[in-house]
This record gives structure tokens, C-alpha cells and sequence, in this order.
């Protein structure tokens, strides 16, 4: 196996733990709201990407906008970029960024209902195996194993089936118009087209919270670090790594964001909830591999 492989996509998936996990932060202590993040990082993230585009393919950004792609590319933006960023802040709002994760993190199963939907055919015993897995997981996760109470909110466990719902949307809409155009060029013109559009609901010169310093550095460490680095250090590995070594050390994605969130944010996962966390990794790796 690859050791800069495996470097580069372990990076990105820390980095991506690490992003939920500065932007609870944002929101529990300053005060920022779901909806001025999601705006001004879906822009400043899309410049971003679209500039390093440029960069390595001589400013060919716009030929894209001449071609009947950019219907594809705008639904993309509004319903796969736009929808996954709010739902996923929208579940940390609600709860906090490991259970976001873990949450999100059950979007191969909607995958696998809608391509047994779409192919009309019966799932094998190891799907079936994984869903059952997933399923009990996500109880152990929202109920700490009680049947008549939830650990989470309500509205935390919408926003996080949500999450995982747009994710599947987002991984299996653009998979077309990706492999004609490229990942940075259709990924970076996503968030651009659903931070515009966001700003009709919350314009990101409307801001409300506190911006200091510190807020300054973490907002900067999202964008950069979790947003541009990552993303970069994820499809470098695509290069060194099959698939299948990519989806299993993914998984260190939630990993990171539990314990990141339990040393840094203080959330208390008791032993239910870590189980159920690691029952959903286990059926989604299961599935993935």
C-alpha cells in the first residue's frame, strides 16, 4: 500500500473531522449562525478552488457555462453543494460535530436504496447485513440504547438523516459531468452557485455573532485547512490508493471528529453512543469494501 497514499488521505479526512469540530465552536461560542457559515464558506471556499483550478488548467474555468452542463451544474450547486453544507451545520447546531459526522456519515445506505430503487433488483445478504448494522448503529447513537428517550434531539436526528440523504445526492448527481469536466473545476463552481444562492436567504454581509481574532483564525482554518487542503489532499490519494483503500481510511473521519469534539468541545459520548458510533463505521466500511 502507498505510504503517500495513505499520508494524503488521512490528511484530508482528519482535516475534514477537524472543520466540524472549529465550526461547533464558531457556533456555541461565537455565536456565528448556520446560515452567514454555510454562505461565506461555500463562496470563499469556491474562489478558492476555482483559483486553484485555474492555476493548473491555464484559467479554462468558464467553457463549462457554454455547454448544456451547466444545468447539471446548477442543480448540483443548489441541491447537492448548497443542501449538504446546511444540513450537515444544521445537525451541529442541533447536536454537536461528532454525532453530524457519524450522522452524515450513513449516506452509503441511502445509496444502496436508491440504486436497488433504480436497478430493480434484491439487495444481497451483505447489503441487507450492512443496512441492519447502520440501523442499529444510528438507534444505539440517538437513544443511548433506552427505548424511551432519544440522547439527541429530534430535530438533530431530521437535520442528520437530512445530511446523509443530500450526500448521496451530492456523490451521485455530478458523477457525469465530473468525469467529462474535472473534481476542482465542477466542485469549486458548486459552492460558488450555492453561497449565491444562500445569500438570498442570509447575505453574507449580514453578519450577526462575534468576530474577533479568534474567530478570524478559525473561520481562515476551515476555509483553508478544511475546505482547500483537504479536498486537495483527498483527491491527491485518488491517484496512489484503489477505491476501496479510500473508502476504508475515510472512516477515520468520524473517528476524528468523536475524539477531537470529547478533548477539545467536552461533548460526553458515553460507552452506548461510542458503540452505536462504531457499528455505523463498521456497516458502512463493511459496505464500502
Amino acid at each position: 500500500m502507498n505510504t503517500k497514499g495513505i499520508l494524503l488521505i488521512v490528511t484530508g479526512t482528519v482535516l475534514w473531522g477537524t472543520s466540524g469540530v472549529i465550526s461547533q465552536h464558531l457556533f456555541t461560542d461565537k455565536m456565528f449562525t448556520a446560515e452567514w457559515f454555510v454562505t461565506a464558506r461555500l463562496i470563499s471556499s469556491g474562489i478558492i478552488l476555482l483559483i486553484i483550478d485555474a492555476l493548473l488548467h491555464k484559467g479554462d474555468i468558464f467553457s463549462i457555462w457554454l455547454t448544456q452542463d451547466r444545468w447539471a451544474l446548477i442543480i448540483f450547486g443548489i441541491f447537492g453543494m448548497l443542501g449538504v453544507q446546511y444540513t450537515y451545520f444544521g445537525t451541529i447546531v442541533h447536536s454537536n460535530a461528532a454525532t453530524a459526522t457519524i450522522l452524515q456519515y450513513l449516506m452509503p445506505i441511502f445509496i444502496v436504496f436508491y440504486l436497488l430503487a433504480t436497478t430493480h433488483r434484491i439487495p444481497r445478504k451483505l447489503e441487507l447485513f450492512s443496512i441492519f448494522l447502520a440501523m442499529l448503529g444510528t438507534f444505539l447513537l440517538v437513544t443511548k440504547g433506552q427505548f424511551d428517550t432519544l440522547a439527541i434531539s429530534p430535530a438533530a436526528l431530521i437535520w442528520g438523516l437530512t445530511s446523509a440523504a443530500f450526500s448521496a445526492f451530492y456523490t451521485l448527481q455530478p458523477r457525469r459531468i465530473i468525469k467529462q469536466w474535472r473534481s476542482t473545476l465542477v466542485i469549486g463552481w458548486g459552492m460558488l452557485i450555492g453561497g449565491a444562492v444562500m445569500c438570498f436567504y442570509q447575505p453574507v454581509w449580514q453578519f450577526t455573532g462575534i468576530f474577533d481574532l479568534n474567530s478570524a483564525v478559525s473561520f481562515a482554518a476551515v476555509i483553508i485547512f478544511g475546505t482547500a487542503i483537504a479536498f486537495c489532499a483527498y483527491l491527491e490519494s485518488t491517484k496512489y490508493l484503489s477505491p476501496t483503500q479510500i473508502s476504508v481510511f475515510a472512516s477515520l473521519e468520524p473517528f476524528a471528529s468523536i475524539i477531537l469534539s470529547i478533548i477539545f468541545l467536552h461533548i460526553n459520548f458515553g460507552f452506548i453512543e461510542l458503540i452505536g458510533a462504531f457499528i455505523i463505521i463498521a456497516a458502512v466500511t463493511i459496505l464500502n469494501l
